[in-house]
């Protein structure tokens, strides 16, 4: 697992300034989104019961216990996936690049990375009344490479992360050029 410390490809003198996982929010609509599903087994057992004389024959009883362990064992299976995917993704701010690690799906994983170099434009968007409220949002990182943006999704203190990566590349920058005119002198 990554830390705070210490992950891959960690070069030597690179040190760790920003460790960022998504807004807890997300854990939030994971959960509101399970429990909206688990509600719907609920909903039509009572209409059933209720409005037709479907349930009292036991076969027909049986199969719809099945049906109903089947969408249970389907949802806590969404529940889990989208908390790994929430758990698992992560940002790394170094000294000297940004690292995109990013779950995609349960068994698929995504890393990126950007030296602070070839930034070329940091967005933050805070979209929305909760995300105002909450203060998280996304930050848009654009680069002249192929993979045109790096995308920090629904992450807490956007505008600050934002802000601070900006600061770290014109940092880098300068000094890269003082570095330069030195080895020329």
């Amino acid at each position: 697992m990554y830390s705070r410390r210490n992950f891959p490809n960690q070069k030597p003198n690179e040190h760790v300034l920003m460790f960022i996982h998504r807004h807890w929010i997300a854990v939030f609509k994971i959960i509101l989104m399970s429990a909206f599903f688990a509600t719907i087994p609920i909903l039509i057992y009572i209409g059933l019961q209720n409005y037709t004389g479907f349930l009292e024959n036991e076969s027909y009883f049986a199969f719809f216990v099945i049906l109903v362990s089947a969408f249970y064992l389907f949802v806590v299976l969404f529940a889990y996936a989208n908390f790994v995917d929430y758990y698992l993704d992560v940002w790394i701010v170094t000294n000297e690049r940004v690292i995109n690690i990013e779950q995609k799906g349960l068994f698929s994983r995504e890393i990126s990375e950007k030296e602070l170099g070839n930034m070329q434009d940091i967005t933050s968007d805070v979209d929305g009344f909760w995300a105002t409220i909450l203060n998280y949002g996304n930050v848009y990182i654009q680069t002249a490479a192929e993979k045109e943006r790096f995308v920090f999704k629904e992450i807490p203190f956007a505008d600050e992360v934002a802000r601070r990566i900006s600061n770290l590349v014109a940092e880098y920058q300068k000094l890269n050029k003082t570095i330069e005119i030195d080895k020329m002198s």
